[in-house]
Formats: structure tokens, sequence, C-alpha cells
């Protein structure tokens, strides 16, 4: 099993108006660690959500969507706190503007002392977005990341600036976590937030000088750059698509880089050892096909793997 830990939501839609005082929205189901989990097994993987799972009306259906979609919930932490929803807004481009409410929340107030321990069944974690960064649930995430390092450890940022807008917060939590990691994924626009000025290069430089084997840093649209701890880089270009809108579309690709190295018949860590040129190519590839699909759809509709066939 591959363990994601981190937020499940609802994302509210703004489909329409009737005046100031009335408005439509569509639910959806998401948090960025939710569509990695849930990515992770319409690719083929066997995978699992470790998060706070509320008793209330959307914890029981985010519940349900992750069984229908094989997402194992034997590490959710069951809890009376209430779901946290996203109001969720899209530019013309469509790119998506979140603003969360989940103060005293079932994600966000998970405690080293809810965690269960880890059985020998999962080989690998992956850890990312706000649950980085808020207390208490960021102090068990990082306890958790350094006493399972020996396992495969999948790192993604993805910076929330409306849920905690201090960047120094993030920088001195992403720092000890980034000493744990094997893959670091983010992106440009995340980079610029906690390193502005800083090149993808030299950003990836120094966290494989800590130790990190892939790093990975996607700029929408365009290229998507690897570095490998062997001396690799490699660089994908996103398929042309219709662009509905962008949600999911970086969840994907962390979903697709990770099914990718979960294929290698030993495991991930072994997969990271034999990275080479040819083999970083091919799995940037897969990871930018995957995500291209994500955005030709609504929301993070994100692909199976029989549409990734080449």
């Amino acid at each position: 099993m591959f363990l994601v830990c981190g937020e499940a939501l609802f994302d509210f839609f703004l489909e329409g108006e009737d005046g100031p005082a009335a408005a439509g929205f569509a639910a959806r189901a998401g948090g960025s660690p939710f569509n990695v989990a849930l990515g992770l097994s319409r690719l083929g993987c066997d995978a699992g959500l470790l998060t706070g799972l509320s008793h209330d009306m959307l914890g029981k259906r985010l519940a349900r969507v992750l069984a229908a979609e094989g997402v194992s919930t034997v590490y959710a932490v069951p809890t009376a706190r209430p779901t946290t929803i996203s109001l969720v807004g899209l530019d013309a481009a469509g790119v998506p503007e979140y603003q969360f409410y989940g103060n005293g929340s079932a994600d966000t107030g998970v405690t080293l002392a809810d965690l269960p321990e880890i059985g020998a069944e999962v080989h690998g974690l992956h850890f990312g977005s706000y649950s980085l960064a808020v207390a208490p649930v960021a102090d068990a995430f990082a306890t958790l990341a350094e006493a399972e390092r020996a396992r495969f450890i999948s790192l993604d940022p993805n910076i929330r600036p409306t849920i905690e807008p201090d960047m120094e917060v993030w920088r001195a939590r992403l720092d000890r976590l980034f000493q744990f990691a094997d893959l670091v994924k983010t992106s440009a626009v995340d980079l610029a937030l906690i390193h502005p000025g800083r090149s993808a290069g030299d950003f990836a430089a120094d966290l494989i000088g800590r130790g990190v084997r892939l790093v990975v840093v996607t700029d929408g649209g365009d290229a998507a750059h690897g570095w490998s701890a062997a001396g690799h880089h490699a660089v994908a270009r996103p398929p042309a698509v219709a662009v509905i809108d962008t949600v999911g579309a970086g969840d994907t690709f962390q979903a697709a880089l990770i099914a990718r190295l979960c294929a290698h018949g030993n495991g991930p860590l072994a997969a990271l050892d034999e990275l080479d040129a040819d083999a970083l190519q091919a799995i940037l590839d897969y990871a930018a096909r995957a995500a291209a699909i994500t955005c030709s759809r609504r929301g993070a509709d994100l692909p199976r793997a029989v549409e990734l066939v080449a």
C-alpha cells in the first residue's frame, strides 16, 4: 500500500447567482492529498489515506467516495471535528483560487497521539499541502515522516497562503521535511512563494545535496523539469489539450510520478536506484500526459490507467 497523508475536504464551486443573497454551488470531494490517493488508486496502485475523517455529513460522504474509488481508510482517524470546506473560484484561464474554512477541523486536528502504527504493507508515504503547515497535524506528520524515513517518502509543498500566509512558517516546516524526502515535486508558483527569485535548478541542486533523490518542478502548461541524484535532467512538455480548468492538475502529476515509481517490481526506492536518463524522461512524460487529461475536463477528475496506455 502507498499511504497518502493529508487533508480531505469538500470544494464548493460557484455555479450561478440569483442576486447578492442567493448563489448556487456544486460540491466535490477534494483536497490535494485526497486527490493524490484517489489518483493512485485510479492508476492501479493500492492506496490508502491517513486523514482526520469526520462523523459529520460531509465526512461520511468522503468515506463513501474513498470506498467507491478503492482507497483504504484503515489508517484514517475518526473524529467529531467538522469537515473542512473550501470555496473555489476560477479565473479566465481556469486556474483555481481557494478560500478555506477549516478552523478546528477534522483534517487539521490530527495529533501525534492519533497516529496509527504503520504496518509492513505500507511501502511509501506521501505528504502534502496545508497539512504540512497547520498545527497540530503538521507536527504529527513531521514526526511521522521522520519515523518512517526508511520507507519511500514523497512530498509536495502545495502552498496554501489563505490558510497559512506566513512563508517563514512554510519554509521552516518544509526545511525539516525535506531531509526525510526521496521525491519532492513542487510548482514554479510555490517555489516563487517560498524562495522568491530562486531558479528551479538551484532549488533542485540544494535538495539533492540534502539527500532528496528526485526533484520535479512543474510550470503550469509549460515544461516540467526533473533532476535526479545521479545527475540526470529531463524536460517534459504536456500535450496540447483544450483546457477546461487546472483543478487537480498538480495532484495528478504527483500521483502519476508515484505510480510509475511504484510500478517497479521491487518498489519505489529500487526504482530510484535504477533511474537513468531514459527512465526519468519516461516518468515525466507519463505524468505530463496524465495532468493534461485532468485539465481537459472539469474539476479534479483524475485519469485512470487505461487512459494512459500508449
